[in-house]
């Protein structure tokens, strides 16, 4: 396996460092070279923009005999002060000039982000979308040996060397988890197939003190998990395809002050099921595994910053959803590990069929945890790009989160870290379109119309998973409650064709790890 790794990140006070044959800056003006170090590039950018009116505009390539590479790139973000504007902007602008860098030959660039009042944590974020751009698909790893790396070293610029270490450490843990994330959510449907990610946890959290434990017995899956078994049948006939249910734990040190539990749909391919993706719409579906592949690289973020006094519990629903004649089809009703009798009503509703048994066990689990939240992340729903669109992950919070404020404060710190978040609230209407229509069931799993044909089709599967988890049983109105959030990730997760964006990896560290850390 080829190994998650970072091109070598290099620390940087000076611009005319001669370890790189590139700079590239990122700002949204050249009035922000204001420091005494930025001096010289600020004189060949203003000569240049009086010849070409796209500088400033587009990124541009500028010769200058003031930096030992002779190489500048300018890289602008737009405008900044805008009601509309964010901290994207300079994630943006960096992936496109350290695209440009490449383009031009170069493999060892540093990006400057000069020091300014616009967002609190551009720097981070500029970063990040540098290295957004360097990451190299798993399978082109280990398959094309001269394209495994894109740079040899990334430059990091900043005036206070204090906080470029911290910034650096900070960025890189982060990235290394949306590598992670890329490299089990992007990978194809065999080589990230069930058993395949099995040995890709395995080996990325060897001597980690992350703990895995791993369930593959089917019988298991019948007695303890029986809504995903239902999905894993037709599966099951084809041993390179059987599911797995992978669970992490990470304890950090000290007294534990909070209890995480993360459970991420992990699909790894959608053909449908027997209700099929018919004209030609399965294609991308290899990507229904982004929700547990988040799980699996906060892991990763969470092993190298070791934040203090928090437990994490993750679990990995691994299962393809294949069609054939072990098939489970609509009008089946199952019993869940909660004891709610479920009709399915789709059976390309089958994320939140392998999360929901999985969520039941880490309410249990909550139930003697100190100071528990729980969430499931998934590309659950069509509905939830139609309603916020692309870029943006959808979280919805119970009651006892609503107490919380989960879904403000996740939606604060990922706009200040540029992973942003919108804010649907599940209502009565939710619970009322998956109540048991008969004698016969108590839940109905899903309509068959498609989600983004549906009203409030990314609410009510939050609800489909409150009830048949029994987690209705311990809302704000129990002697027992426990916060839980849904979140939605079928928009923010990435394009496809296209490489997964991480989402929403940056956010979750800034809310659960980075206030931990000394």
């Amino acid at each position: 396996m080829a190994t998650p790794s970072l091109p070598r990140i290099l620390p940087c006070l000076d611009v005319t460092d001669i370890r790189f044959d590139s700079v590239v800056v990122v700002t949204d003006s050249i009035n922000k070279l204001t420091d005494d170090n930025l001096k010289c590039l600020e004189e060949p950018l203003r000569k240049y923009s009086k010849l070409d009116e796209l500088c400033g505009k587009s990124v541009v390539l500028v010769h200058t005999e003031n930096i030992p590479s002779n190489r500048l790139i300018f890289s602008p973000t737009g405008k900044l002060n805008r009601d509309y504007d964010d901290v994207r902007s300079f994630a943006d602008a960096a992936v496109k000039g350290i695209k440009r860098a490449r383009e031009a030959g170069s493999i060892s660039p540093l990006l400057v982000r000069p020091i300014d009042d616009s967002f609190p944590k551009a720097g981070l974020v500029a970063t990040l979308g540098a290295l957004h751009d360097l990451y190299v698909p798993l399978e082109i790893r280990e398959t094309v040996f001269e394209k495994r790396t894109k740079v040899e070293s990334l430059g990091i610029w900043c005036n206070n060397e204090a906080r470029l270490k911290a910034g650096i450490e900070i960025s890189s843990a982060i990235e290394l988890g949306r590598i992670i994330c890329r490299d089990i959510g992007g990978s194809d449907p065999e080589r990230m197939a069930a058993q395949r990610v099995e040995e890709y946890v395995l080996e990325v959290f060897k001597d980690t003190g992350i703990n895995v434990n791993i369930i593959s017995d089917v019988n298991m899956f019948k007695k303890e998990y029986p809504l995903l078994a239902a999905v894993n049948r037709a599966a099951d006939v084809v041993e390179r395809h059987r599911g797995r249910i992978i669970f992490l734990e990470y304890v950090g040190d000290g007294s534990i002050e909070k209890t995480l539990f993360l459970v991420g749909k992990g699909i790894t391919y959608d053909t449908g099921g027997a209700d099929i993706k018919a004209g030609g719409v399965m294609a991308g579906m290899h990507r229904d595994k982004c929700g547990a592949a988040a799980v699996a690289g906060f892991f990763k973020t969470l092993s190298i910053l070791k934040p203090k006094g928090l437990r994490v519990v993750g679990g990995m629903a691994m299962v393809r959803n294949s069609v054939g004649e072990e098939s489970y089809v609509a009008d089946e009703i199952i019993t869940s590990r909660a004891g709610v009798r479920v009709r399915v009503g789709n059976t390309d509703a089958e994320g939140r069929m392998v999360m929901a048994d999985l969520l039941c066990k880490f309410k249990e689990m909550a139930l003697e945890a100190v100071n528990p939240e729980l969430m499931t992340i998934a590309t659950l729903t069509g509905h939830a790009v139609r309603a916020m669109g692309t870029h943006y992950t959808i979280i919805m919070d119970n009651g006892p989160a609503k107490l919380l404020q989960t879904a403000q404060t996740v939606q604060t710190v990922g706009d200040i870290f540029g992973d942003p978040f919108e804010i649907s609230t599940i209502r009565r209407e939710d619970y009322d379109f998956i109540a048991g229509k008969s004698e016969y069931e108590d839940v109905l799993q899903c309509n068959n119309q498609a989600s983004s044909a549906t009203p409030r089709g990314h609410q009510f599967p939050a609800a489909f998973l409150i009830r048949s988890s029994g987690l209705d049983k311990h809302g704000i109105d129990s002697d027992k409650p426990i916060p839980y959030s849904h979140l939605d990730i079928a928009g923010s997760s990435g394009p496809f064709p296209g490489v997964p964006t991480g989402a929403p990896l940056p956010a979750l560290t800034a809310k659960y790890i980075l206030n931990r850390l000394q």
